[in-house]
């Protein structure tokens, strides 16, 4: 593996724990946590894929699974989960070489994270290889229409009125792109369409159960103006499959 896409990670991980944890983020507060509670409930023995500093770990923890394991590739994102604690466990792995014998979880979960992975297949196969029959696997992405390369808001002021809507890029391309999430801040992302993941779920067993495309929060629309013009635009799309 390149390693350049995990030094993006180490050297701009306080980007993503001092802006989307602890409370800080509506999308998590309002709308992600509360869908992770609902989705991993149940679950005894729960991984989660790409902790980063722990929040969902912690959350699996609070609402009764008995062994919950984190792992991440960054280390900076590893020391800062164990520093937070909240009784659960995590080690340094990527998702496509995950330290686990067979079928030892109830629930993976793995939340705004594979599309920051290039060995997507390799790491599906490692999901559905850890999870015991009947597992369930809770698979939260950005949504793939907002991460098309070429994507954005267009301000139109040739039209009269004028129109600001959101342009949808060459969908279908799976493409990988470094991109500037704020200023100087660079984050590896990997645009595949929806029916790229969905196929490599069945390839391993992974069948779907539930699918979900919530609106954006309210928190998130309140943040300016311009966002509610977005508020038919969903941010996140959520997977719930299950292994046969």
């Amino acid at each position: 593996m390149n390693d350049a896409p995990r030094d993006l990670w180490e050297t701009n991980a306080s980007w993503w724990i001092d802006g989307f944890t602890d409370g800080v983020d509506a999308e998590y507060e309002e709308q992600i946590l509360p869908l992770a509670a609902e989705e991993m409930a149940g679950g005894r023995r729960i991984l989660d894929i790409g902790c980063g500093e722990g929040q969902v770990s912690r959350l699996a923890k609070r609402i009764g699974a008995e062994l919950v394991v984190g792992v991440d590739p960054t280390w900076n994102q590893v020391r800062v989960a164990a520093e937070r604690g909240g009784g659960v466990h995590v080690a340094r792995a990527g998702a496509d070489g995950l330290p686990f014998a067979d079928e030892q979880f109830d629930v993976v979960v793995a939340c705004l994270v594979f599309e920051h992975i290039r060995e997507v297949d390799a790491a599906i196969a490692e999901v559905a290889r850890v999870l015991r029959p009947g597992g369930r696997f809770c698979f939260f992405l950005n949504h793939p229409l907002l991460q098309t390369p070429g994507s954005g808001w267009i301000d139109d002021q040739i039209l009269d009125p004028p129109e600001q809507y959101w342009r949808i890029g060459p969908y279908l391309i799976e493409e990988e792109s470094d991109e500037e999430v704020e200023k100087d801040v660079f984050i590896p992302f990997i645009h595949r369409p929806i029916s790229r993941y969905l196929n490599a779920l069945i390839a391993n067993g992974l069948y779907l159960h539930r699918i979900c495309e919530p609106a954006p929060p309210p928190g998130f629309l309140a943040r300016a103006a311009e966002y509610e013009a977005a508020s038919t635009i969903p941010r996140l799309l959520y997977l719930r499959t299950v292994k046969a």
